[in-house]
């Protein structure tokens, strides 16, 4: 029986993660497997992978085949380098002390450059979201700008035509003493003249 150390998709549509299994090569895709050995989280950053090595190496000693996929994330978490060790201890290249230390130190020098990469990911999410803050802050003044000068060009041709206005109402001119006095002499006058008129001898 061909033994296949695969994907089995899991989660919901278009967010989807995976148990890393070990299945039958005739198997369906998301059919019965053997055995679970890790999962596998494309959907953070960086991807999340949890993985049994000692178990993933025990697979491969026995002979089973990762699919591509699978063996990139077991190069990625040491388990191939660790099965090229122990087939060096096998062969008598390296006592198996040997082997640990050197996988020890390549898993230090692994999870540091893990660990800066998801450093930098942070900073550069960090500095995204600092820079967007700052463009709608830019816009927002600019907008504020504007509106506060729409509304002084209102108020300013608001004024003039107020002037305006003002200017073309008529003017009442408030009646003087002189023009008071020549109304009461000519009221005064005007019986006499009447008078006059009446007594004129018919010709």
């Amino acid at each position: 029986m061909a033994v296949r150390i695969r994907l089995k998709r899991q989660g919901r549509k278009q967010r989807p993660y995976y148990h890393i299994v070990v299945a039958d090569a005739r198997s369906p895709r998301d059919g019965r497997f053997i055995e679970r050995i890790g999962n596998y989280d494309p959907n953070t950053q960086p991807a999340t992978i949890e993985i049994n090595v000692e178990k993933a190496v025990n697979w491969l000693q026995n002979g089973a085949e990762a699919t591509d996929t699978v063996r990139a994330i077991l190069s990625y978490k040491g388990v191939l380098y660790k099965n090229h060790l122990l087939n060096g201890v096998r062969k008598g290249a390296l006592t198996e002390e040997q082997a640990v230390a050197k996988f020890e130190s390549w898993l230090k020098d692994k999870e540091s450059k893990i660990s800066g990469h998801a450093k930098s990911i942070t900073d550069s999410k960090a500095s995204e979201k600092a820079a967007r803050l700052e463009a709608e802050r830019k816009v927002n003044q600019a907008r504020e700008a504007a509106l506060a000068q729409a509304e002084a060009e209102v108020q300013s041709e608001e004024a003039p035509e107020a002037e305006v206005a003002d200017q073309d109402a008529p003017e009442v001119e408030a009646p003087t003493a002189e023009a008071s006095v020549s109304e009461e002499v000519i009221s005064e006058d005007a019986p006499a003249i009447e008078g006059a008129s009446e007594e004129r001898p018919e010709a």
